[in-house]
């Protein structure tokens, strides 16, 4: 493990590219991701504005995204069982498909009901971020804390897709044309799949089946899976509720920049946590990170509420993105220890699962209220949400401060 000398190189994010082949799979991998931010976005602009209803947009990205939760573990089992290459490609083309028959109906101003039907075929794309996690683990099996610092590292990359999705997203549905940002996102999607399969160095080796119980049903995983359920609502209803509060200001070209704001946070805070050498179990450090999350999604809240000013209500969504990455970081730590061996894709897959879910539900409930109460409320949606994750994970996870890793 030469390679893998401390001394040998100043950080630890540039140590981790020494590795042969990870600076490939990485390019690879994000090109894949940044669609992950832009779809959505791109979907709910380009439904709200050619049906002009936010219920209905929100309605038809949270179809989507709970047809993934569905499929999502299911595509997992397949990557773990056959390898990432084999399963990860045509998974994702048929993904594409899905996004190009989406604006098509839209262009073609079929009726709703194709719209749910077109955005749920969206549902095989696989979980880039899982396997990602899951070569960094096979490359750095043995060393927790250069694993750290790549879990981070794949945390701070899911936040910068997200941050330049939305920018991305509304950027090309305002300036071209409505559609603009579903085609080209597909275009992403399935030429980053293409390079990160194609790097089979990294791939980590298909490990043979074992006897081991399904990842949901290990020890500590549910609680584990259900804060991802809550936090996903979190991001979802944010996402709709902010798009809203911004189209009602009138300055809906500016909606995507606002939303960037809360993942450029995210971002710089995972980078940060990711340097740092955590202190102390990360079962005793995830209900902290959990409760700075909730008291940090008050401020978006209080910015709408008392200020009403998107400028206002940028500087607080920085602000409450900081601690999303290092929560993020914890619970997939957790997942990923609490994982039976052989399974690592699978487990991962089901904490994103949760997370779509969640996503789902505050997509469709943030699109609920602010067209039958007002946008302002439902940024109390996320507040609700964090504080529920909260109270589902103090007691879990704390009882479970000393226990072992299900390997």
């Amino acid at each position: 493990m030469a390679s893998l000398d401390r001394s040998s190189m100043p950080g630890p994010y540039r140590r981790l590219f020494t590795l042969p082949g990870t600076r490939a799979f990485t390019i690879g991998n994000l090109i894949a991701r940044i669609p992950m931010g832009m779809f959505s976005v791109s979907a709910i602009l380009m439904i709200a504005g050619s049906r002009g209803s936010y219920a209905l947009a929100g309605a038809v990205t949270a179809t989507g995204l709970a047809a993934t939760a569905v499929t999502a573990p299911w595509i997992a089992r397949l990557v773990d069982r056959h390898g990432q290459a084999r399963i990860a490609v045509p998974a994702t083309t048929l993904a594409a498909l899905g996004s190009v028959a989406l604006l098509l109906c839209v262009r073609h101003d079929t009726p709703d009901w194709t719209l749910f039907a077109a955005y749920a075929a969206t549902a095989t794309t696989p979980n880039l971020g899982g396997m990602s996690r899951a070569r960094w683990a096979h490359l750095l099996k043995g060393d927790d804390q250069a694993l750290h610092t790549a879990i981070s590292f794949e945390q701070a990359t899911d936040e910068l897709c997200f941050m330049l999705g939305p920018v991305l997203a509304a950027f090309l549905c305002g300036t071209f044309f409505p559609e603009a940002g579903t085609l080209v996102g597909a275009v992403l999607l399935l030429t980053g799949m293409l390079l990160f399969a194609a790097q089979r160095s990294t791939e980590p080796p298909v490990q043979q089946r074992t006897a081991a119980k399904a990842p949901f049903r290990a020890p500590g995983i549910p609680p584990l899976l259900a804060a991802c359920l809550a936090m996903g609502m979190v991001f979802g209803s944010m996402e709709v509720v902010t798009l809203a509060f911004a189209d009602a200001q009138g300055h809906k070209s500016a909606a995507g920049a606002v939303l960037a704001l809360q993942a450029a946070g995210s971002f710089a805070a995972g980078l940060l946590y990711g340097a740092l050498k955590p202190t102390g179990p990360a079962e005793r450090r995830y209900p902290y990170c959990i409760a700075a999350m909730t008291a940090l999604m008050t401020l978006p809240l209080l910015a709408a509420t008392l200020n009403g000013s998107l400028l206002a209500l940028a500087g607080a969504l920085l602000l409450a993105g900081m601690a999303t990455a290092p929560t993020m970081v914890t619970n997939m730590t957790l997942i990923q220890r609490r994982t039976p061996a052989g399974r690592l894709n699978e487990g991962m897959t089901l904490a994103v699962t949760a997370l779509l879910g969640g996503i789902a539900c505050g997509s469709a409930l943030g699109g609920w209220t602010t067209e039958h109460v007002s946008a302002t409320a439902g940024f109390g949606i996320p507040v609700t949400a964090a504080a529920a994750a909260l109270v589902i994970t103090v007691p879990g996870t704390l009882r479970r401060t000393n226990s072992r890793p299900a390997h």
